[in-house]
């Protein structure tokens, strides 16, 4: 079978039939965004806000948290008829979903499965997806996936650092995979012995499209340019980069490099898949799903054009309902159309998710979220911030629900030095409140090392 027939048939039998056995419904819903997408922005504005009707009425009527919440402000569902009026109920938070986890449940809820997150882009959280949320963002990547004529069953090569994708690969994962003929490399310890490694595979598979964190990327096209080897003539049509802020030095190298367009995506575990860029440049929202306000400092929603806090309310989350969900980015809604003829509005000026290489006592150049994951691993941490002074001394800067005690302060130092070297000084810090950066953004890795070595 040739390589587009294998394509078709991943993409037309197999994964459909995946998705059937896992209980989703991303095929078809992958068929109505892909329709929606063409319709004018009131016309999607239309299908959102009746949409958004639907999601709040059931989640009042099924969910503790909300019901409480909507009373408590004089609110009945029927308040909430567009997006507009969505400014009308109070913020949700990471804070709030620690504290509410049981009550922000929907009753009756089946299939809930346990997610954290807490990595560059916020603090510790544990949350609970259902098959309707993850069906949709299946249905949304895949749609954004399919605008760069490359589909699932073409080659790829996966970047990526979450315990949950690395620690999954068991031999049905492993078949899975092979038969969609995707590849992982591991995005934690980044020697130049593994990127070299890195680079043959890439180059042996000859991948149809890229998809990682972009610094990743970004170090595999340095190390590509100092050696002088060719990644340009793979055929790779586009990288796919999403979890961290894309710079433009970093999106230039990596087209540079590897001869394709950059494709980045913005979202998150929590948050959804909230928009991803098409071949013309747009920045396009999953509108028909989710609904992005921008606020002020004072939490007032700020017309489009002016760049304020990214909030998200995804209508697929009646289960465990993420809604006016502050997101701690920073962007602005464009006033502009695409290009492309899409009606999904635009979002435009992302900050943020920004998470620094660390680099270990040996030389060794890890992802900062190879760090993360171990303060996130303490449930007692409700906020943390790593700071690496020097190569051999790290501070790790705390915020705890409860007192920290030594055995968890010996375990995460033991971790750390595990990953940076034995001999590293861990200096730990607990405070009552960690400050932000002055831009108001959160700066969760900082290396002072690799800030040295740019």
């Amino acid at each position: 079978m040739n390589t587009n027939l294998y394509t078709k048939a991943v993409s037309n039998i197999l994964f459909p039939l995946h998705e059937r056995l896992k209980g989703h419904d991303s095929v078809n819903l992958r068929q109505q965004l892909e329709s929606s997408q063409w319709k004018c922005a009131d016309e999607i504005g239309v299908i959102a806000n009746e949409k958004l009707q639907t999601f709040i009425a059931s989640v009042y009527n099924t969910v503790p948290y909300y019901k409480k919440l909507l009373d408590t402000n004089n609110l009945a569902p029927s308040d909430i008829k567009t997006a507009a009026d969505l400014s009308k109920i109070p913020f949700l938070t990471k804070e709030i979903i620690r504290n509410n986890e049981d009550e922000l449940r929907a009753t009756g809820a089946q299939g809930l499965r346990q997610f954290n997150t807490g990595g560059s882009s916020g603090s510790p959280l544990i949350f609970y997806l259902n098959q309707e949320r993850v069906s949709h963002d299946v249905a949304a990547k895949w749609r954004a996936t399919r605008w760069w004529d490359v589909d699932i069953g073409d080659k790829e090569i996966v970047a990526w650092g979450s315990p949950i994708e690395l620690n999954g690969q068991d031999r049905i994962k492993l078949l899975r995979d092979a038969l969609f003929r995707s590849q992982l490399i591991p995005a934690f310890n980044l020697t130049e012995q593994s990127i070299a490694k890195f680079i043959q595979r890439i180059q042996k598979f000859k991948p149809k499209m890229l998809f990682g964190y972009p610094s990743v990327y970004d170090l595999i096209g340095q190390y590509a340019e100092k050696h002088n080897i060719p990644l340009n003539n793979l055929g790779i049509k586009v990288a796919f980069v999403t979890s961290e802020r894309l710079y433009d030095h970093q999106r230039e190298r990596i087209e540079s490099v590897f001869n394709c367009p950059v494709a980045n995506g913005y979202g998150g575990r929590d948050a959804g898949f909230i928009a991803h860029q098409c071949p013309d440049g747009g920045m396009h929202i999953s509108a028909e799903d989710i609904i992005v306000e921008i606020v002020g400092p004072e939490g007032i929603p700020l017309p489009p054009g002016e760049s304020g806090e990214i909030v998200v309310t995804h209508m697929a989350t009646s289960a465990f309902p993420f809604i006016r969900y502050r997101t701690g980015d920073i962007g602005t809604i464009s006033t502009e159309t695409c290009s492309c003829g899409r009606g999904l509005p635009l979002l435009d000026k992302i900050e943020g998710r920004t998470t620094d290489f660390i680099i270990a006592k040996d030389g060794t150049r890890m992802h900062g979220l190879a760090l993360i994951y171990i303060l996130r691993e303490e449930k007692t941490i409700r906020n943390f911030k790593i700071m690496q002074e020097s190569i051999d001394h790290t501070k790790i800067f705390i915020e705890s629900s409860s007192c920290i005690s030594n055995d968890i302060k010996n375990r995460i130092s033991s971790k750390i030095k595990d990953r940076l070297g034995k001999s590293v000084t861990v200096e730990i810090i607990v405070e009552d409140n960690i400050t932000s950066e002055s831009s108001g953004k959160f700066r969760y890795v900082q290396s002072k090392v690799g800030e040295n070595l740019q």
